[in-house]
This record gives C-alpha cells, sequence and structure tokens, in this order.
C-alpha cells in the first residue's frame, strides 16, 4: 500500500509529463511567421562634377577717355564737359569686345600723351569744347564744338582726330532748336551728350572696330 508522501510524487510526475505533452503540441502547431526581406540600401546619386568657370576673354580693344576742362579761353560750366565725356564714354562702351575707362577730373593734352606711351593696350581719347565765340554766354552755347584726339598705346602717336558740332539745326535725328520753354543751359547738355556720342562712333569707324548698335535717337527734353 502506498503511502501518501509516494502518491503526491507520482501526482506531480503526471503533472509535469502532460505539461511537457502540452507545450510540445503547442509548439508543433504554431505557425513560423515569414520575416520581411530587408529594405535595399539606396545608392547614393553622384554629385554632378562642377563646371570650371571659364576665365572671362580679354576685351580686344581698350579706351581711357578724359575731357580737358580748365582751357583758359572757355568759361563753360562743368556739367557741360560731364555730358560729352558721358555720350562718348557711353558710345564707346557699346562696341563689341571694349572696355572704356574715364578720367572723372581735369585731363591735359600733356597727360593724355603721357598715359598713350606708358600704356601698351589703351587708346587714350582726350575731349574738349570749343565755340566760335569765347564768352560763354547762354547765347553762345550753340556754338560749341566737341573735339576729340586719340592717341594710340605705346607711341602716343594720334590715330583719329576730328570735330563734333552741336549745331541744333542740322538734318537727321536732331530737332530743329529747342521747343519753347526749354531750359537752354539743360539743352545744351542733352546735346553735348549727343555729340560726344557721334564722337565715339567716329572713334570707333577710324580705327576699325565692329559697331554693334547704332547711336539712339536724340530725345528733346522735356
Amino acid at each position: 500500500m502506498k503511502t501518501k508522501p509516494q502518491n503526491t510524487a507520482v501526482f506531480s510526475v503526471c503533472l509535469l509529463i502532460l505539461a511537457f505533452v502540452l507545450l510540445a503540441q503547442a509548439q508543433s502547431g504554431r505557425r513560423k511567421v515569414p520575416t520581411s526581406p530587408a529594405p535595399p540600401v539606396p545608392t547614393p546619386t553622384p554629385e554632378p562634377t562642377p563646371k570650371e568657370k571659364e576665365p572671362e576673354k580679354e576685351a580686344a580693344r581698350v579706351f581711357f577717355v578724359g575731357v580737358e576742362r580748365t582751357d583758359a579761353l572757355s568759361a563753360y560750366p562743368f556739367t557741360f564737359y560731364d555730358a560729352a565725356l558721358s555720350g562718348c564714354v557711353e558710345r564707346l562702351r557699346r562696341a563689341e569686345s571694349t572696355r572704356v575707362d574715364a578720367s572723372d577730373s581735369d585731363f591735359s593734352r600733356g597727360e593724355a600723351i603721357k598715359k598713350a606711351k606708358a600704356d601698351t593696350k589703351a587708346y587714350v581719347v582726350l575731349l574738349s569744347l570749343n565755340g566760335r565765340t569765347m564768352s560763354g554766354s547762354a547765347n553762345d552755347y550753340n556754338e560749341l564744338e566737341v573735339r576729340f584726339t586719340v592717341f594710340a598705346p605705346g607711341t602716343a602717336k594720334i590715330a583719329a582726330s576730328g570735330t563734333s558740332y552741336l549745331n541744333a539745326g542740322r538734318a537727321g535725328p536732331l530737332v530743329v532748336g529747342p521747343p519753347s520753354g526749354t531750359n537752354s543751359r539743360y539743352y545744351t547738355e542733352v546735346l553735348l551728350k549727343r555729340a560726344g556720342e557721334e564722337a565715339g562712333e567716329r572713334i570707333l569707324k577710324s580705327i576699325h572696330i565692329p559697331i554693334s548698335n547704332q547711336m539712339s535717337d536724340f530725345k528733346t527734353p522735356e
């Protein structure tokens, strides 16, 4: 006859065997969950090779423009000289492959010759204002002329020279005389700028530089 402890041991063994059986059945009935494949590692996009900066093309022609402002025989406002200088510089800059520098102070003939001899690239342009009468009064503004002389680089030999006239009454894009009520001094400055443009045009033609744009039409000041 089994004792009570023996019965307890047998019962415990039975429970342990039953637990192993249930565990084995659970493991055999469990489905294996398929694992999803790892996402592909993106290939880095190669950065575009930066383009090398093209070197700036050197200008085929170089000009230095100055204007003689202290002529003892003239007594014109400084804005007149500025207007002629501005017109000439703007016209030269519109030519193909051309670089233009300008002096903002008085520029004498001696300085122009000295600079041309010292520079092996730049044509030196000297502008001056002259008139058939020298009083400089408002009534004589229409007598003004813009004279230009171009000195060749290295030698300072004269490459071109000439005179550009205001003459508001001439034929062409200029109007005949100032409109009524127009300020005579301001109107003269406009004409001087136009004369400076014409001087620039003639300089380009004289030394055979291709001209890309024609001079703009003259506009009557309001």
